[in-house]
């Protein structure tokens, strides 16, 4: 009997393929990050996993300066030596449970970025494990990922149909794709193919250009 790949397996393939696509676009290619080129993108990469104490910025707006100034670094090094840095899990994160409780949600978001940034992509074809494993992941983070939500929100996987209440309330928005999608969804990302169904009063009131860090 064949075991099913679990998270770690996923997160560390996730971690192989983006190094690979970074080193395919290079360092000036652009990115869904707002003013982000691919060098940017690995730079924070980098910076949070080695020296999540200088990372604080992306999310602390009064921190920004900290969080530059570690990405600058970046920049006195070769884009190729980066990318054979960050091929490897950091100190932090080094023991495989811990690189896929941190990074499955943050890679496969960042790996669509690059992908999603080129004017044709398609949408990738994960095994259904794969696909079960940034489910679960994503969901973790739903009280979070959702508090941008005035009223409910409900995940729905449209490869299954499993439902998840990322925020309760009386009338919720139900936002319906695939695992990736509704990840990306929930992490502001434009670039992804998600159906909201709702009422007309919760749709007006949810504000997509709010989700996201």
């Amino acid at each position: 009997m064949t075991s099913r790949p679990g998270p770690a397996p996923f997160v560390r393939r996730e971690r192989a393929a983006l190094c690979d696509l970074l080193l395919e676009v290079g360092p000036d290619a652009p990115t869904l990050c707002s003013g982000w080129t691919a060098r940017d993108l690995l730079a924070h990469l980098l910076v949070r996993e080695r020296e999540p104490w200088m990372a604080a910025g992306v999310v602390v707006s009064r921190l920004t300066g900290l969080t530059e100034t570690a990405m600058g670094r970046s920049a006195h090094r070769s884009f190729d030596e980066e990318v054979a840095r960050f091929r490897s899990p950091g100190p932090l994160v080094r023991p495989a449970r811990l690189d896929a409780v941190a990074n499955t949600v943050e890679l496969v978001v960042h790996h669509e970025d690059v992908r999603r940034a080129a004017a044709s992509w398609t949408p990738r074809a994960l095994p259904a494990d794969d696909r079960d494993v940034v489910w679960r992941a994503a969901s973790r983070m739903g009280r979070v990922l959702a508090r941008p939500a005035r009223g409910g929100l409900v995940a729905a996987r449209t490869d299954t149909g499993e439902r998840h209440v990322l925020r309760s309330g009386p009338d919720p928005v139900l936002v319906s794709g695939d695992p990736v999608e509704v990840t990306l969804f929930l992490f502001g990302r434009p670039a992804c193919d998600v159906t909201l169904d709702g009422s007309p009063t919760a749709l007006d009131t949810l504000d997509r250009d709010a989700f996201g860090f």
